[in-house]
């Protein structure tokens, strides 16, 4: 298995797989396995990425 987290850096676009009512966000940092998003329509949020894997938005 690919860990797509491990690509992911400061100034990404990403959507929260189980909550995609959020919208997309911007990955603020990713340190260890954690990683700080901010959503707009939930604000900032922690992510652990050994649970949860974002999915990219290249286009948004």
């Amino acid at each position: 298995m690919t860990d797509l987290n491990a690509i992911l850096a400061p100034g990404m676009f990403v959507r929260h797989p189980e909550n995609p009512d959020w919208g997309i966000g911007q990955v603020q940092s990713s340190i260890n396995g954690r990683i700080t998003v901010n959503f707009p329509d939930q604000g900032k949020v922690v992510i652990d990425g050994t649970r949860i894997t974002l999915m990219p938005v290249f286009d948004p």
